[in-house]
């Protein structure tokens, strides 16, 4: 093997592993056998509901908490299993918290400087001036936490985070306690930012926008075990169970009969491509005349004036660019549809419709699905 393929095996080593984790409080599982690695400078994300025990698993990283089974490896050394527990400080983790946890009485400089205390002096104002030029914030060295914004804060954090320069990079809702646009602006710095330092990082959230904006891979969890570890298209293009489909994204179930093993016949047409998952629990494997539901998409939906299709306007959310329709079909049955914010119709009008699906999901027959919709998630996190 020459020098350059061992360079790439090298690379291409996981940096994090963890394997049949599980850890409780008294009687309550937390985490049930979660597993998961991650490549030498990817973004993994833990996105997931208030309760699902991704806070849990990053503070089992980190060392904040046992394991009460299963193993974690840092670089292939282990670092966490059941009687073992490796301390924080021992296992070149970086760490931004949801509430920052700067120092009060201490400067941004200092901040920073606070995990560099066995470097030489010198050294240590050296590493310092550099994370501080790296986020921005060079002519705010002297300031003290209460004279920073939010994002100055953030900032801070993460520069103290970065400034030892671990192997690994934890952020627990780190963008949380800021406001839309800041939040949106921060994530992309972020994860450019750790991109370009080339960190191996994972981020906890309840937000999938935060996840989709800075992670490469997304692990879905609920109720202590992740349903899907992917990307993020695949995530909500191809989601593997009912709450990942209902979690990620919005949409809305209608009921469909497969009419072979690509085709499916819904109230609005026919839809084409291939049937992913049995109908019902005992199919080996959908076929004719099987009854499925649907999830439909709101950019599945096309607002199109020439359509015989028609559907009447019950709810709109404006939201600038476009607007989020709610539409009853004649069955009753409603959809989604996102439509450019110039087409501009008011509630009970009737609009023509067309479907643009190049691919179908279909899940087994549930009693509740046909008017079902999603959102964004909790809007606050509890520790979980």
């Amino acid at each position: 093997m020459n020098a350059r393929a061992q360079l790439s095996e090298a690379n291409n080593e996981a940096v994090l592993a963890l394997k049949g984790v599980r850890q409780a409080f008294g009687d309550v599982q937390v985490v049930r056998g979660l597993s998961f690695s991650l490549a030498r400078g990817a973004i993994g994300c833990l996105l997931g509901p208030s309760g699902c025990g991704k806070t849990t698993v990053l503070r089992c990283i980190a060392g904040l908490e046992p394991l009460r089974s299963g193993e974690i490896r840092l670089e292939g050394a282990l670092v966490s299993a059941a009687g073992l527990l490796v301390a924080p400080e021992r296992r070149g983790v970086g760490m931004v918290f949801q509430d920052y946890a700067l120092f009060p009485h201490l400067s941004v400089a200092d901040n920073i400087a606070f995990g560099l205390r066995d470097l030489p002096r010198a050294a240590r104002s050296r590493r310092v001036a550099e994370c501080i030029g790296t986020v921005g914030l060079a002519d705010l060295a002297r300031k003290y936490p209460h004279e920073l914004s939010g994002g100055q804060q953030q900032r801070v954090a993460l520069a103290r985070a970065i400034a030892p320069r671990p192997q690994l990079l934890l952020l627990d809702e780190p963008f949380s306690n800021l406001d839309v646009d800041l939040r949106e602006r921060l994530s992309q710095e972020t994860r450019d930012l750790i991109k370009r330092l080339g960190i191996t990082a994972v981020l906890v959230t309840h937000d999938q926008h935060e996840a989709f904006a800075v992670a490469d891979e997304i692990g879905i969890m609920h109720e202590g075990e992740i349903q899907q570890w992917d990307n993020p298209y695949n995530l909500y293009h191809k989601p593997a169970n009912r709450f990942i489909a209902d979690f990620v994204g919005q949409g809305v179930f209608l009921p469909g009969t497969v009419l072979s093993a690509r085709q499916v016949s819904i109230e609005l047409g026919t839809l084409k491509g291939e049937i992913p998952l049995a109908c019902s629990p005992g199919c080996a494997a959908c076929g004719k005349g099987c009854q499925v539901d649907v999830l439909l998409r709101p950019d599945d939906v096309i607002h199109d004036d020439r359509s015989k299709l028609r559907a009447e306007v019950m709810q709109k959310a404006f939201r600038g660019a476009e607007i989020l329709y709610t539409l009853r079909l004649d069955s009753g049955h409603k959809v989604l549809a996102l439509v450019p914010s110039h087409h501009n119709h008011a509630l009970g009008e009737r609009i023509g419709i067309r479907l643009d699906v190049d691919h179908v999901v279909t899940f087994p027959p549930h009693a509740d699905a046909v008017t079902a919709d999603s959102t964004n998630g909790p809007s606050a996190e509890a520790r979980s």
